[in-house]
């Protein structure tokens, strides 16, 4: 190789070198921010999860104290003064309140905060469901048949987690209205629905024979 051209190649691989510096030095501030935010995510990451166990232990240590009170209405009083800032820890808390409460005859408070759960939207529908369904049920001599019926039959529907549940305080408000036959016709369509369970089988029969009627499993198993 001559001179010339090993100088050359000295001169290229020169400005190779410059080019490199002043592109590190011009877009060097990319790969710092990318580094700053992997570990800032990942050190966040960290933090939020330190933050949730802190407030679930928080919230616990809070319901275990209110529950330590003397009598229901105390419980009450107590469990109302934690402060929840995530939905399913305040759906927690306002089961305990309305269990509370309506331990203590406070209905209305219990009402209340199982309303609350109710048309809480950010909740699972199981959990606004049980609320409404404990809502009503406490509701039973208060609340105008027609609305109770109403609200029933719509927690009845096809698909709903408590339907059968539902169903059942139906046959319940028929009784009470004197129309054994709609309520009878009820209970065995409970009976014979595949997804009832055990306890509640046993509870409708017992209703069913205490109406006249003869439960419709009870005849397959002994023919």
């Amino acid at each position: 190789m001559s001179d010339t051209d090993s100088f050359i190649d000295e001169v290229t691989e020169e400005v190779r070198r410059d080019r490199l510096f002043q592109l590190f030095r011009r877009y060097a501030w990319i790969a710092v921010l990318l580094i700053v935010l992997v570990v800032g995510g990942a050190a966040w990451n960290e933090y939020s999860k330190a933050q949730q166990r802190a407030a679930a232990e928080n919230l616990g240590d809070g319901i275990v104290a209110a529950l330590a009170a003397d009598d229901s209405a105390a419980r009450a009083v107590a469990l109302t003064g934690i402060e929840v800032d995530h939905p399913g820890g305040a759906a927690i808390v306002n089961f305990l309140i309305a269990a509370t409460s309506a331990d203590s005859g406070q209905i209305p408070d219990a009402v209340a905060a199982l309303n609350g759960i109710a048309s809480d939207g950010e909740l699972p529908e199981i959990y606004r469901q049980i609320a409404a369904f404990k809502a009503l049920t406490l509701q039973g001599d208060t609340l105008p048949v027609a609305d109770r019926r109403l609200q029933f039959t719509a927690l009845a529907q096809p698909g709903a987690p408590l339907r059968l549940l539902a169903q059942e305080q139906l046959a319940l408000i028929d009784i009470a209205e004197g129309d054994t036959g709609a309520a009878l016709d009820k209970l065995q369509a409970i009976l014979s629905d595949a997804e009832t369970s055990s306890d509640l089988q046993q509870r409708v029969s017992q209703v069913i024979v205490a109406l006249g009627g003869t439960p419709q499993t009870l005849q397959r198993s002994q023919g």
